[in-house]
Formats: C-alpha cells, structure tokens, sequence
C-alpha cells in the first residue's frame, strides 16, 4: 500500500443526480419536501407509540425503531444531497464521505434486521395467538432489537475496516449523490479482491438470512390459514400482515434494484437509490397509519388533546 495515494485524497466529488442545471430548484423543493415528511412522520410515529398506552406491544417497540431507524438512513443522504444542489459544491472530505458510507450501511443493515424481527413477530402472533404474550415477553424483545443493532454494527464497521486499508489515486469523483461502498470501492487503486469478497459472502449472507426469516414466517402463517380457510381468518390475518409485506416489499424491491445492478451506476440505478434512500422511509409511516386502526386512534386522540389544550 502506498501511503502517498491515501493521504492525497482529501476530498471527493459527488456528481449527484443526473438533472439539468434549470431543474435544480424544481427538485430541490421536491425532495426537501419529501425529507421534512420522512421527518415528520416517522418523528410522529415513534411520539405516538411512546405517548400511547394501547400502543406499548410488540408490535409497536419494533416498528418504533424502525421508524427511528428510516428516520436516520434518510438524514445520512438527503441533507447533504439537498446542500449541494442548492450551493453548486459537490465536493465532500474523504472522513466525511467515510463516515456517510458508515452510518449508510450501519442503517440499512439496521432496517434489514427489525423487518425479520418484525415479521417472527407476526409469525408468533397469528400461529401462536394464546401464547403471544409469554412468547413475545418485554426481555426478549429488548434482546432482538439489541441484537439488531449489535449485528448491524459489527457488518458496518467489517466493511468500513477493510475500505480504509486501501490506497486512493487521483480519480476521486463518484457518479452519485452520496458515498456508496461499491462507487468508492471503484475509485481505490489497490486490489479489492478482499473487499468485494466480503461484500458478496458476508453481505449477501446479511441480507440473505433477514430475507429468509421473513419468507419462511410468511410460508408458516400462510400454511396455518390455508389448513382450515376461512373468510375471517384470512381477512385476520392480512389486517395484520398487511402493512409489514406492503413495507418488505417496498424495502427490498428497491434494495434489489440498487445492488443488483449496481456493476456500473447510471441513472437507473441512481433512480433506485433515491427510492430506496428517500422514498421508502417516506411512506413507510403513512403504509402504518393508513392500515393501522390502533395508530389512526392515537393520532385522533393525540388531535383531540391538543384541541382541548388550545380552546
């Protein structure tokens, strides 16, 4: 390793999203308002869930944390890509960058985990109704979402690790609104045959695993519907999977659609970035707000209260 190639790179270019110098402002406002309603609803949601009596299950300790967890992956890309449509300087540190890559995967792997959590959850719930409370007790939860984190940290801080060991040359511009692994991986001048190694076993192992949890709960759960069908029990059942798969599916649709063909970024799949960055954490909130009958009578409630205070 040349120390020479990795102390010259102080600062790299983020080219950001492909789009016509007039259509800046267009698109700022775009996706600053989408940012403030990722904000606002996921704030509102983890508010609710802590104000709300009703709200304090399972269920609802993990999508608070998912919403946390939306909230954070949000804030990681979006500011900065915001900044730099609107003072036309792309350029970002090189520990700035780092640390952007690091709490990037460190939430996505975040996400990837609580959506598996989740979705035993709903497995337990639906195939396990009377033992639900034993099952799902507060210890255990505490113990998923710990784990969660600590899993997700230990693959963010593996990758980070074996980035930094590398050499930078010259060429320090990426075609992208913020520092992905791959793109920067593409800009080193070292071998990267470790770094794509790992990324491609141990990566694909943390979004593989997650990925096959869910599967398999959904299999279980529809088996159980399936032995003895019934209108009810299928409307039962899908009132209360029905924001989770809604969210799953929109998680690693996009998740497929960046990493899968991310060999070399165009605007496709800076498109699906943005999706995945931007638009997924927005809607997630008004996926559980629009199917949830518990959160819709928090947030009535929690109207109501205010308007009581105010007259």
């Amino acid at each position: 390793m040349r120390p020479e190639n990795q102390s010259s790179v102080s600062q790299i270019l983020l080219l950001g999203l492909p789009i016509r110098q007039e259509q800046q402002g267009m698109f700022f406002a775009l996706f600053l308002g989408m940012y403030l309603t990722t904000v606002l609803g996921n704030l509102l949601i983890i508010l609710l869930i802590r104000l709300d009596s009703r709200l304090h299950t399972p269920m609802y300790f993990f999508l608070s944390h998912l919403a946390f967890s939306d909230l954070s992956l949000s804030s990681v890309t979006v500011p900065k890509m915001l900044m730099n449509m609107q003072t036309r300087q792309q350029s970002i540190s090189y520990v700035g960058c780092i640390s952007q890559m690091y709490f990037f995967i460190l939430f996505v792997g975040l996400d990837n985990f609580l959506l598996a959590v989740m979705a035993y959850d709903r497995y337990v719930a639906i195939c396990y109704p009377l033992h639900y409370t034993t099952i799902m007790r507060e210890g255990l939860c505490v113990l998923l979402v710990v784990g969660s984190w600590i899993l997700s940290c230990l693959h963010d801080l593996l990758h980070t690790l074996l980035l930094v060991r590398l050499s930078f040359g010259a060429n320090n511009i990426i075609s992208h609104f913020f520092c992905d692994l791959a793109a920067l991986l593409k800009l080193s001048c070292s071998d990267i045959f470790l770094n794509e190694l790992v990324l491609f076993t141990e990566g694909g192992m943390i979004f593989f695993l997650p990925f096959g949890v869910i599967l398999g709960s959904y299999i279980r759960i529809g088996t159980i519907i399936l032995r003895v069908p019934s209108t009810k029990r299928l409307v039962k059942a899908f009132s209360t999977c029905g924001s989770h798969l809604s969210v799953v599916f929109l998680y690693y649709g996009t998740a497929s659609g960046v990493y899968f063909s991310s060999s070399s970024w165009g605007s496709k799949d800076i498109i699906a970035s943005v999706m995945y960055t931007v638009v997924t954490p927005m809607l997630n909130p008004f996926i559980y707000s629009l199917r949830s009958r518990d959160i819709k009578q928090a947030l009535e409630m929690c109207v109501n209260r205010v308007k009581f205070f105010n007259w």
